[in-house]
């Protein structure tokens, strides 16, 4: 029995031993295992996060948001003349050509209420909705913003209708998994699947500056659809596509949720879109604009100019400041600071941090309104145009001469004081945004061109 016990014994040993020698020497941390300079992620990586069947199951955020997006049809009607008709027999016989376009919509209360682009209902003289169980729809036009590309519409409907939530565009992440719904061709509600490509991309197109981008595919029939996270809350409004053929390749772009909703409870609230301003010029940095003004940072909105009277001289803002933060989002370039403005209203206090002179300051300013927004340039002030301006010279852009300062146009005070400035080098200046914009970046000694109607509504041109 003792024999059997130490043979037992010995055996255990040599075991242990020939085991633990190959640990040490074979294994993957072992003296003779192959080296590798690639770190091994766990095992448990990538299995719950993002890539699990249950992280990327669109399934019920499709459910909750195809019943929200309808189909929007626009018939609108323009007097066309026949030519052949005027030259032979001197009749003008005009007749109603009739123009059909469509779009995409989201219900956004159980009432009827229904938002959609700008453009996807420019100039109807009809607006017909179809939901997404084919009942169909008259509905009223509620109010536009057009630079923002932002349509409220409203149906009565015989029923309480499924809704969109709104989501906080703001916390949107980059990477974040995202569904696009759009119904294009009076079908029913499509769904595309991507990710938040970008966020805060500035298009230059002359109104919103602040735009999510997504590789979720979006069609020109989508727009006006639903951008929407993985519970099915909406993150933004699809507006339009980056494309060389006029179709989906790759990028499209949506306006966030948060700007869409101030600008939906302004139309309902005022009947139009109050607009606060900061009251700062300037531009975002890089490499190259702050070697030009001589400071370290490369990122941030650099100040140019700030306005008077407006809430940011009121606090105290100076040329040279640069914003790096309003409230607790970071600002990094001119579309981060318009894009978030522009969820303000007149009045709204924000608390601005800055860098002057190398270190970190904050300030609380109060937004002003839009319509007291000017600027001046080569002795020349600008401001926005009145409602009773765009109605006399049926216009939707421009902006009004407000006074001339310059020595050498005093002579032309008369003649030019209350012009109406529709280009500058043959670009359209939408409003005083887009103006001043343009201008920062003209030199105070480059002369410049302007197209204008006078106040006899004449088209008049002057180099100054």
């Amino acid at each position: 029995m003792k024999r059997f016990s130490s043979l037992f014994l010995v055996s255990l040993l040599s075991g242990t031993v020939t085991l633990g020698s190959y640990k040490l020497l074979f294994d993957d941390n072992g003296y003779f295992s192959k080296k590798s300079i690639v770190t091994q992620a766990p095992n448990t990586y990538g299995r719950t996060i993002g890539l699990s069947s249950e992280a990327v199951d669109f399934t019920e955020a499709a459910d909750k948001t195809i019943h929200t997006v309808v189909h929007v049809k626009n018939v609108s009607r323009k007097s066309v003349s026949n030519p052949i008709l005027e030259y032979f027999y001197g009749y003008r016989g005009d007749q109603l050509q009739e123009q059909v376009g469509t779009g995409s919509g989201v219900i956004i209360s159980e009432d009827g209420y229904i938002v959609t682009n700008n453009h996807v209902i420019k100039d109807a003289s009809e607006i017909e909705i179809t939901l997404n169980n084919k009942k169909s729809y008259p509905a009223k036009l509620i109010g536009t913003d057009s630079k923002m590309d932002i349509a409220l519409l409203k149906i009565n409907a015989d029923e309480k209708l499924p809704y969109t939530a709104f989501a906080n565009s703001d916390s949107v992440k980059i990477g974040e998994w995202v569904l696009a719904v759009g119904n294009p061709y009076n079908l029913t509600s499509t769904v595309t699947a991507g990710i938040i490509s970008a966020k805060a991309r500035n298009l230059e197109t002359g109104g919103i500056q602040s735009f999510i981008q997504t590789d979720a595919a979006v069609n020109p029939g989508n727009s006006g659809g639903a951008l929407v996270n993985t519970r099915g809350e909406l993150i933004g409004i699809n507006t339009m596509i980056s494309s060389p053929t006029g179709s989906y390749t790759g990028y499209s772009f949506a306006i966030p949720s948060n700007n869409a909703k101030k600008i939906i409870d302004d139309l309902i609230e005022f009947g139009n879109v109050q607009r606060g301003i900061l009251g700062v010029e300037g531009g975002e940095l890089n490499a190259q604009a702050s070697k030009e003004f001589g400071v370290k940072e490369t990122q941030g909105f650099y100040i140019n100019k700030v306005q008077q009277k407006s809430g940011a001289e009121k606090a105290g803002l100076q040329k040279g400041d640069i914003i790096i933060k309003l409230d607790n989002q970071n600002i990094s370039s001119f579309a981060d600071l318009s894009g978030y403005i522009n969820t303000k209203r007149p009045n709204d206090k924000v608390e601005v941090t800055f860098i002057r002179d190398g270190k970190n300051k904050v300030l609380p300013v109060v937004l002003s309104k839009n319509e007291f927004f000017s600027t001046e340039f080569k002795g020349i002030e600008l401001e926005d145009l009145a409602a009773a301006d765009k109605n006399r010279y049926h216009l939707d852009y421009g902006v009004k001469i407000k006074s001339i300062n310059n020595e050498n146009l005093k002579q032309y005070e008369a003649e030019l004081k209350g012009n109406i400035i529709l280009s500058i080098d043959n670009v359209k200046i939408k409003d005083i945004e887009s103006a001043s914009k343009l201008l920062n970046n003209k030199a105070e000694n480059q002369s410049i061109q302007m197209e204008m109607i006078n106040k006899r509504g004449e088209i008049i041109r002057i180099i100054i």
